[in-house]
């Protein structure tokens, strides 16, 4: 039984990989992640997205080669 961890994608990254590594955690397309996540950060005015992002950022490892 192999355990999944959340970490930052090397094949779908546009700036870190962040939103890559959730849809493949989550096993979803990487562009409906992005799409989901502007939708929400854009709606939510209580957390900035980006203030999000750059925290997932330093806090997902890189997934390894």
């Amino acid at each position: 039984m192999s355990s999944k961890r959340l970490t930052r994608s090397r094949e779908h990254n546009i700036i870190a990989g962040v939103m890559g590594g959730i849809a493949d955690y989550l096993g979803w397309s990487p562009f409906k992640v992005r799409l989901l996540f502007i939708i929400v950060s854009s709606v939510s005015a209580a957390v900035p997205g980006i203030l999000v992002y750059l925290i997932l950022w330093f806090l997902m490892p890189m997934a390894e080669e």
